[in-house]
């Protein structure tokens, strides 16, 4: 094993040493196409330590991007989060209605995540928002899909909020539920909010709510 320093700098944080250069693609077999895709890749790459991996399969669980948005009322520090049926959370103590925020995958209409978002907030919870800041965009499980989520944060009225919403024809069935900020902050770590991008929404907002109530 070569020497490699203990501590990385800043750089580190913002450039790869490795590139999409660095990765030989051999194939690509698509060997599910329904409501999602999955493809096998068979592949080689460079190697920390110099030369190439020998060639392996992986398979690619293949959703693209996607928006999510924590809903706030900074007037009365509400968060609106909506409940509906999850079949990958039917096996967990909380599932599978869980408690996460709006969301909704991006197509290939040439649409903005902030177009989408405003779509998505529009048909989940029947509202509009008084504005949109963005949070961050992550991948969402890297080591099996190619998912994009652009997160936002959107500061909307939630006085009137709540009721029974979603589209029929993509079997909808979401309900819009509103709570204290606090009582969220103090159960999103062993509830029902046990999502990536709800657990990453609610603690950005925990850390910035201050300056959105200005």
């Amino acid at each position: 094993m070569k020497d490699t320093p203990l501590l990385s700098t800043t750089m580190d944080l913002q450039q790869a040493d490795f590139v999409s250069k660095d990765l030989e693609l051999k194939s690509t077999e698509l060997v599910y196409d329904g409501f999602f895709k999955m493809q096998r890749l068979s592949l080689r790459h460079r190697l920390f330590e110099g030369g190439w991996s020998d060639e392996f399969k992986r398979e690619l669980f293949c959703r693209g991007d996607a928006v999510a948005g924590i809903l706030y009322d900074p007037a009365l520090d509400r968060i609106g989060l909506i409940e509906q049926f999850r079949i990958g959370a039917h096996g967990q103590d909380h599932g599978p209605w869980c408690l996460e925020v709006v969301a909704g995958m991006m197509d290939k209409s040439g649409e903005s995540p902030e177009e989408v978002m405003l779509r998505e907030l529009e048909e989940e919870a029947g509202l509009d928002a008084i504005s949109l800041t963005f949070i961050c965009k992550y991948l969402s499980s890297p080591g099996g899909t190619d998912e994009m989520i652009h997160l936002f944060a959107i500061s909307c009225d939630l006085s009137q909020a709540g009721g029974v919403h979603g589209l029929d024809s993509e079997n909808e069935d979401i309900r819009l539920r509103v709570f204290e900020a606090e009582d969220v902050f103090a159960a999103m770590l062993n509830g029902r909010t046990n999502n990536a991008a709800t657990l990453i929404g609610l603690q950005w907002l925990q850390a910035n709510r201050e300056r959105l109530r200005l």
